[in-house]
C-alpha cells in the first residue's frame, strides 16, 4: 500500500516536473517574440556554456543582450527566483560567448532579466544584472 502512494507522489511531481518545463519554454517562446517584435535580432535560444545555459541572446544597434527568463505567479514570485549564484553562472557562460564575438569581452552588452506572470504578461528588467 504505502509503495502506491509513494508511486502517486513520484507520478505527481513528474507531472508537476514536465508542466514546469513546457510552462517555461511557453514563456521563453514569448519573451524571444516580444524581443523581436523590438527589432532585436535573435542570436541563439538556451544556449550552454560550461557555466549553464542562457535563455536567450539577442542583439540590437546597441549590442548583445543576455536574457534570463523568470516564470512564475506574479512578477514579483518570478524575480525573486534570480539568485546571485545563477547570475554568476550566467556571466560566466556570457564570457564564454563574448570569446566567439569580433570585439570579445568588449562587446557592447547587457543582461535583462524577462519575467513572465501566470497571465502571460511581461516585464522586462534591462540591465538587471547592473553590469
Amino acid at each position: 500500500m504505502n509503495g502506491g502512494m509513494a508511486m502517486d507522489g513520484a507520478v505527481a511531481r513528474a507531472s508537476r516536473g514536465a508542466m514546469a518545463y513546457h510552462g517555461g519554454l511557453a514563456a521563453e517562446g514569448a519573451v524571444e517574440r516580444h524581443y523581436a517584435r523590438a527589432g532585436h535580432a535573435i542570436t541563439a535560444r538556451r544556449w550552454r556554456g560550461s557555466g549553464g545555459e542562457i535563455d536567450l541572446i539577442a542583439r540590437d544597434s546597441a549590442g548583445l543582450v543576455f536574457v534570463e527568463v523568470k516564470k512564475s505567479r506574479t512578477f514579483a514570485r518570478a524575480a525573486e527566483r534570480v539568485t546571485a549564484r545563477q547570475m554568476a553562472r550566467i556571466y560566466a557562460s556570457a564570457s564564454e560567448f563574448l570569446a566567439g564575438e569580433p570585439d570579445g569581452q568588449d562587446s557592447a552588452l547587457r543582461f535583462d532579466v524577462a519575467l513572465v506572470d501566470q497571465a502571460g504578461r511581461i516585464e522586462i528588467i534591462e540591465n538587471a544584472f547592473g553590469h
